[in-house]
């Protein structure tokens, strides 16, 4: 069973791996991303190499193995169900449960996570509209753009990428959250403000870096 250290470098360089597609993730912004030293994570993703679940390439940077992989979508998995069954069947709020899943994560059995999972049916999806992997190591991918990004029209918020509370405060706030439909009227680049209006809710303004961290699918 891998330490809560080596899951923990595992899910975060997956979660990197996402930004920079096919190329190597630079251990600077696996440091900045993890808060550590880049001597430190230089030494781990060496013993990480080692232990065939990186590829690290000096002066360039890395990138999981295929074993790496799919460890750390296990952990994510583990992570994600838990967040749902957080709120789902004790009632948490979404904006509680990030926390709460960090921790748990490393400590529950996959016997209690395959129960968790057929208790809810097999989930797609967490509170965030982050996609839960299948135990195969599956995972659904939606066509989504950030609401930053988008034109004028009708779309339907999908994900929201920052799991602070006081983001999703905000989110809730303004009815933002997975499953809402939303109208975006205007984007303004020079002032960095996004119209919408919200079904049910008055017409708001939200700010471009907010707005990217709000993924949308668009509506016919």
């Amino acid at each position: 069973m891998p330490s809560i250290t080596v899951e923990n470098y595992l899910k975060r360089l997956y979660a990197l791996q996402q930004e920079h597609e096919d190329s190597l993730v630079p251990l600077g912004k696996l440091a900045d991303s993890m808060g550590l030293a880049p001597g430190t994570v230089t030494t781990m993703i060496k013993r990480l190499a080692s232990a065939g679940q990186v590829e690290y390439e000096p002066r360039s940077g890395t990138r999981l193995s295929q074993a790496g992989e799919s460890e750390a979508l296990r952990v994510i998995r583990r992570h994600r169900l838990i967040e749902l069954f957080l709120v789902e069947v004790l009632g948490y709020d979404w904006t509680e449960v990030h926390d709460e899943a960090e921790e748990l994560e490393h400590a529950v059995s996959d016997k209690l996570i395959t129960r968790i999972d057929e208790m809810l049916g097999h989930p797609g999806f967490d509170p965030h509209g982050d996609p839960i992997p299948a135990a195969s190591g599956k995972i659904t991918r939606l066509k989504m753009v950030s609401m930053g990004d988008c034109e004028p029209g009708r779309y339907r918020v999908a994900r929201i990428l920052d799991h602070d509370s006081s983001f999703l405060n905000f989110v809730t706030g303004h009815l933002l959250v997975p499953g809402a439909d939303v109208h975006i009227l205007s984007s303004d680049p020079a002032a960095e403000v996004v119209t919408i209006k919200v079904e049910n809710a008055k017409t708001s303004h939200i700010g471009k870096g907010a707005a990217m961290k709000i993924l949308v699918t668009a509506l016919k």
